[in-house]
C-alpha cells in the first residue's frame, strides 16, 4: 500500500472528507516537499501541495505526484476554500498536535465546511515503521556520529571548554556528510554532566571529569542519536562503578529486545538494575524513544508506554545515572527492532575510555 492509500484509509477510518496536513515533517512523509512553509490537502479526489511564490519549483521537483498549487493574493485560506468549494466538502480534518490555536480559529471562521476535525496523531503514526530506505538514511546518520565521536577522541584534553567539544562534534559531523545536527549537542563535564540535558558552557575541561557527550545529525533528512560518556585522565573507584551499573542496565535492556516488547516493560529492565542499587532514584527519564524525520518519535521505552514495539521501529536505549554534585553517566545507542532482536547501529565503544 502506497502512501497516498494510506491517508486515504486515514479519511475512511475517522469519516473524514478531506485532511489539511500543516506538521512539516508529515508533509514530507507523504508528499516529498521539504519546504519552510505551506500546506498539504487530501481529499479523495486531489493531492494538492499549497505553498507560495518562494517554493513552487522545489515543490514541483520533490512531489511526489502531487500537485502544487501557488496561492495568490488571498493567501492560504482563499486557495483551501477554492478546493473545499470543488469537492464539497464537509468534514475537514486538521493536525490538533501541530496547528497553533490562532491558526486554528483563523482557519475555522474563514473555510467553507460544516466541521473541522482534529485527527491527533493519525498521520504521525503512519511513520512509526521505518521502510528500508528510511533506515539506510539512519544507519548512516548513525554512522557519522560514529565518526564524529572516534575524532573528537583525538582532540579532547583538559583546558578544552564544553562549547569547542560541542563546535568540533559538528564539525566532524558536517565534513563527513551530514547536512546538520538532529538536535543542539549536549556536552557536559564534572558537575554539569549530572544535569541530564545540559547546555554547553565556556567551562573548562579538568582532569577527572567525567564528559557526557549526547549528538546527532541529519542525513537525508534522517536523524540519529547517541550518547557516550567518558573520563577525562584516571577514573576514581565511584565513577567506575557508576559507568558499569549503567553500561549493565543497558546491555540486559538491549539483550531483551525483540518485535512484540511492550515498551514499558523495556524501561523496566534498565531501571530495575539501576534501582536496586544505591542509585535508586538517579535515573530518572525514560530509556529511550524512536528516531526518523524526528528526533524524537513514537513510540517509546518508558514506564507509561503501553505500545507493542514491532518489527523495524527504531528505537534508543540510553539509560543514565545522574547525582547531584558528583555528575553523571549516560549511554546511548540507537537499534532497529527485528522480530527475533534487534539491529544496533552505533558502533563506538562502550567500555569506559579514560583519556
Amino acid at each position: 500500500m502506497n502512501i497516498k492509500e494510506r491517508v486515504i484509509n486515514v479519511l475512511n477510518e475517522l469519516n473524514l472528507d478531506a485532511v489539511l496536513v500543516s506538521d512539516g515533517y508529515n508533509m514530507r512523509y507523504i508528499s516529498g516537499f521539504t519546504g519552510a512553509t505551506g500546506y498539504l490537502y487530501v481529499s479523495r479526489n486531489r493531492f494538492v501541495i499549497l505553498t507560495d511564490f518562494r517554493y513552487t519549483i522545489q515543490a514541483n521537483s520533490e512531489s511526489n505526484g502531487f500537485e502544487v498549487i501557488e496561492i495568490g493574493k488571498g493567501g492560504y485560506t482563499a486557495a483551501i476554500n477554492d478546493l473545499l468549494d470543488a469537492d464539497k466538502i464537509e468534514r475537514l480534518g486538521f493536525e490538533d498536535d501541530n496547528l497553533l490555536y490562532a491558526s486554528y480559529s483563523s482557519l475555522n471562521e474563514k473555510l467553507h465546511k460544516k466541521e473541522m476535525v482534529p485527527v491527533k496523531n493519525a498521520l504521525t503514526k503512519l511513520r512509526i515503521v521505518k521502510t528500508a530506505e528510511e533506515l539506510e538514511n539512519i544507519k548512516m546518520a548513525e554512522h557519522i556520529g560514529d565518526i564524529a565521536f572516534t575524532k573528537i577522541l583525538e582532540v579532547i584534553k583538559p583546558g578544552m571548554t564544553e562549547l569547542e567539544v560541542a563546535a568540533y562534534l559538528e564539525f566532524f559531523m558536517k565534513t563527513n556528510g551530514a547536512q546538520g545536527l538532529s538536535f543542539d549537542s549536549i556536552v557536559a563535564s564534572g558537575v554539569n554532566s549530572s544535569m541530564c540535558h545540559a547546555t554547553p558552557s565556556a567551562k573548562k575541561i579538568e582532569l577527572g571529569d567525567f564528559l557526557t557527550m549526547d549528538f546527532g545529525c541529519i542525513y537525508n533528512g534522517y536523524c540519529s542519536d547517541m550518547t557516550r560518556t567518558i573520563v577525562v585522565g584516571k577514573a576514581s573507584e565511584e565513577q567506575k562503578n557508576v559507568y558499569n551499573t549503567v553500561l549493565k542496565a543497558q546491555l540486559e535492556a538491549l539483550d531483551a529486545i525483540h518485535a512484540g516488547v511492550v515498551g514499558k516493560d523495556i524501561d523496566k529492565i534498565a531501571r530495575d538494575i539501576i534501582d536496586s542499587t544505591k542509585y535508586k532514584g538517579c535515573f530518572g527519564h525514560g530509556l529511550g524513544h524512536s528516531v526518523g524525520l524526528y528526533i524524537h518519535e513514537d513510540p517509546r521505552f518508558a514506564a507509561t508506554e503501553e505500545s507493542v514495539i514491532l518489527a523495524n521501529v527504531t528505537e534508543t536505549v540510553e539509560p543514565g545515572i545522574y547525582i547531584e554534585n558528583f555528575g553523571g553517566v549516560r549511554i546511548e545507542d540507537l537499534v532497529v527492532v527485528t522480530e527475533d532482536g534487534h539491529i544496533n547501529f552505533t558502533h563506538s565503544e562502550k567500555q569506559l575510555i579514560e583519556l
